[in-house]
């Protein structure tokens, strides 16, 4: 035996073990399975900001957060690999969504047929119709929310996918938390928040309501497109960036894709906009972002 080993001290150092948090008001030991356990799925603070689920310094869940758990969210995931769609399934379901799930873009046209989820959840390569055509016939006659699952963030799916109508997309390999974060912001986009209106025109904004009208007859709206027009309301005239519009709309606290926001106001645009190729409410303001203006 070579000199040292085997002495006390010599041998490798155990590494203490991490104190748990505390227990969260749902996550007691007669809390319902669907919640136990919780604690151990950690999270990035930006994206725990997102979800609005920032712990407090005892570590439990602030009670705003277990207050917005009570209602279910019920989501179609539409995801051909097996083992994604499996494990998207089961982190999902822990926190605290009901899930749906297709392997075939088909079957999930067929699903959401049967039963209208909350927000869908696509992956982009599919086998027969791919992402892109199933997001396309999902907005010929619904404005649901829609979550695109993308390889790569630079990639030119990412463009088409924005512009098929998608209202954000997370790069694989997805966590299951940080999907959580961006579906629970993503549906906070439709909540009504204050009960003013505001008219530009023949466009009108109702924020207690939830609607725009044109011309008197209802603007069909996503969620983001309906949130985006909003926050432009709030502030007319004023020129807001790309970045400020990313933390407004899509709540991403770091240097986001400025594609969500050009993306979105092109759907927008086409829908508010007498002639989209030559608007006269929603401007772009070179070298900043944009600005609603009333008309002259």
């Amino acid at each position: 035996m070579s000199a040292g080993v085997g002495r006390r001290g010599t041998g490798p150092r155990r590494l203490p073990r991490a104190r748990r948090p505390a227990l969260g008001p749902a996550d007691g030991p007669g809390a319902p399975p669907l919640w136990r356990g919780t604690w151990r799925n950690r999270v990035e603070p930006a994206e725990m900001r997102a979800a609005g689920e920032v712990e407090r310094p005892d570590g439990r869940t602030p009670a705003a957060a277990w207050f917005r758990m009570a209602h279910v969210p019920f989501l179609l995931l539409i995801e051909d690999d097996d083992a994604i769609r499996t494990a998207l399934e089961l982190s999902l379901s822990r926190q605290g969504h009901r899930v749906a799930t297709a392997a075939t873009g088909e079957d999930g046209l067929k699903l959401l047929k049967e039963q209208r989820p909350d927000l869908i959840v696509l992956d982009v390569m599919l086998p027969g119709i791919d992402g892109f055509e199933v997001c396309r016939r999902i907005r010929r006659t619904d404005q649901l929310p829609i979550i695109l699952l993308t390889a790569r963030s630079d990639d030119i799916d990412v463009v088409v996918g924005l512009e098929s109508g998608a209202d954000d997309y997370v790069v694989k390999p997805v966590q299951g938390r940080v999907l959580d974060a961006r579906i629970r912001a993503v549906l906070r986009r439709g909540e009504r928040e204050s009960t003013d209106s505001a008219t530009f025109g023949s466009l009108v904004i109702d924020r207690s309501a939830m609607t725009v009208t044109k011309n008197g007859e209802d603007l069909q709206l996503t969620p983001t497109e309906l949130r985006l027009l909003l926050e432009l309301s709030r502030r007319p005239g004023q020129a807001l960036s790309r970045q400020q519009l990313l933390r407004l709309v899509w709540e991403h606290d770091y240097l986001g894709d400025s594609r969500l926001v050009d993306a979105c106001v092109q759907r927008l645009r086409a829908k508010v906009e007498d002639v989209p190729g030559s608007p006269t409410l929603i401007r772009t303001v070179r070298g900043v972002g944009y600005r609603l203006d009333a008309p002259a």
